[in-house]
């Protein structure tokens, strides 16, 4: 597959002056139909994984081949690029190595690791704490010593802003700049005011994930250096719903012609590339 190539494309993207927002995906008929419509990047995250995975809730009950396995049946179907959340690494700083090794070979084109002490511990009430800067680092510099493809991306993220104030974020990811890493994952920005701080701690592109409605504006976003911010993974909860409605009305009695919402044999046909089956079809099988 050629991994390198999407990897090429998705760092020109962060090299570049403009903000995008990436599809949020799941499986690879929908990282098809994002890719169809045109976005430049799909994103998949930790969270909409283990409900696709597993139907749990994340609380990182998903193993790291099982989320490699799931990203390479995405990448495998499209050229799109795919930026994953890699979530803490599935450990430490030795896993974080062994994570960035698996997902390079799935083939995503860019990944980030957070700082955000993971699976929640005992005795913690189910509030979300941080690892210590000097974890953090030693997760970046791991994660980079993983790295086998130089144009695999790889993002420090933090969610220091809503956990431990402004300082804390700005020393976090001047920390992790300092390892190498290619870009910087902020989760939380409110205000604009937050987000010129943090611009102003760091010169590397930003990531942003959910970043409230104020700084929302992607002309504003690329004047920050901000090169990819997350929409939330609608696509995932409306396909659930899509379901549930679906088979509800089916259990009420409601005839399979009268459904609504229903995809079109056109479509799926589309989606999945059917034309280029039936084209191996007749080159392969003899097929008139």
């Amino acid at each position: 597959m050629r991994w390198s190539e999407r990897r090429a494309r998705f760092r020109a993207l962060f090299a570049g002056d403009r903000c995008v927002h990436p599809g949020s995906v799941y499986d690879p008929l929908s990282a098809r139909i994002a890719e169809d419509l045109g976005f430049e990047v799909g994103m998949f995250a930790g969270s909409v994984a283990s409900l696709a995975v597993l139907g749990a809730p994340d609380l990182i009950v998903l193993t790291l081949s099982e989320f490699a396995e799931q990203a390479y049946r995405i990448n495998r179907a499209t050229n799109l690029p795919l930026m994953v959340d890699a979530d803490h690494g599935y450990g430490n700083a030795l896993n974080v190595r062994r994570t960035v090794e698996e997902l390079e070979t799935a083939g995503v084109a860019g990944l980030s690791i957070e700082d955000t002490l993971l699976p929640p511990p005992f005795g913690g009430a189910g509030q979300a704490q941080l690892i210590s800067i000097e974890e953090g680092v030693g997760k970046m510099s791991a994660a980079l010593a993983g790295r086998s493809d130089p144009n695999l991306l790889i993002a420090g993220r933090t969610s220091a802003l809503s956990l431990s104030g402004v300082d804390d974020a700005v020393h976090r990811i001047a920390a992790y700049e300092a390892t190498g890493v290619d870009a910087i994952f902020l989760i939380g920005v409110k205000t604009k005011d937050q987000l010129a701080t943090l611009r102003k701690a760091v010169k590397l592109p930003l990531i942003l994930g959910g970043a409230a409605p104020e700084v929302q504006n992607l002309d504003y976003l690329s004047s920050m250096g901000v090169r990819l911010s997350l929409q939330g993974h609608q696509p995932f909860m409306a396909a659930v719903q899509a379901v549930y409605d679906t088979l509800k009305a089916l259990r009420e009695g409601a005839a399979p012609a009268d459904l609504e919402g229903v995809a079109p044999p056109a479509l799926m046909k589309r989606l999945g590339r059917e034309a280029d089956y039936q084209a191996a079809i007749k080159e392969f099988l003899g097929g008139a």
